[in-house]
């Protein structure tokens, strides 16, 4: 997305992940747990758009197009730098431009104002203002459309001194898990006359969140 300036946010995502994007899907895959659970439950039909907020180095738009040959993908996420490996990994399988998940204008992007599924992975928790992330997602989802995400919760089934040693572990890297995450789906289901549905994975490790927009 072009701009004069870097926003502040977009800086820091590339300050963080210029050199971490190398060695990033090695190591993330030991605690972003429930992304391959996501992405078997996004079932897309037949001839379906499917766009990622938040797609960093591609690693889930990769697994998902493998999955579901028969859809198209599509990729967006604040940092360059991450965008960097993303193309790098995916090549022509998958449409992808550098935007804020807060205020992106898919149409331009993409040439494609709606999606039958969006997903956002781990993203989330890295977004400041998350809440209008998930309202402008909502907002790119076709009738009968999906909104998944799944995150960080709240480590209520695991000891406190784990809990406590993630969450030290998590500020190194700006990432704040989003524990209302639940009840803004509902509301923004509501909004919609859509449905939500949110649980607890891996005993509350994580959290998976569904948001469906009415069919027509």
């Amino acid at each position: 997305m072009p701009h004069s300036a870097t926003p502040p946010h977009a800086e820091l995502m590339d300050q963080t992940y210029r050199h971490q994007r190398l060695f990033y899907d090695l190591t993330r895959k030991y605690y972003l747990f429930g992304r391959d659970r996501l992405i078997a439950e996004l079932a897309p039909p037949q001839g379906a758009h499917v766009l990622e907020i938040a797609c960093g180095t591609g690693r889930n738009l990769q697994v998902a197009a493998k999955r579901y040959p028969q859809a198209a993908f599509y990729g967006l996420d604040i940092s360059d730098q991450m965008l960097i490996s993303a193309r790098a990994k995916l090549g022509g399988r998958a449409q992808l431009a550098q935007a804020d998940a807060c205020g992106f204008d898919a149409l331009s992007l993409f040439q494609r104002a709606r999606f039958d599924r969006i997903f956002i992975s781990y993203g989330i928790s890295m977004i400041p203002d998350w809440e209008t992330a998930l309202q402008v997602a909502c907002a790119h989802l076709a009738p009968g459309g999906e909104l998944h995400v799944v995150d960080f919760s709240d480590q209520n089934g695991w000891p406190e001194w784990f809990g406590t040693a993630l969450g030290r572990w998590l500020d190194k890297f700006h990432v704040s898990p989003r524990l209302g995450l639940g009840p803004a789906l509902d509301r923004l289901a509501g909004s919609v006359g859509g449905t939500a549905q949110h649980r607890q994975l891996y005993r509350g490790y994580a959290q998976y969140g569904v948001l469906r927009t009415p069919p027509t």
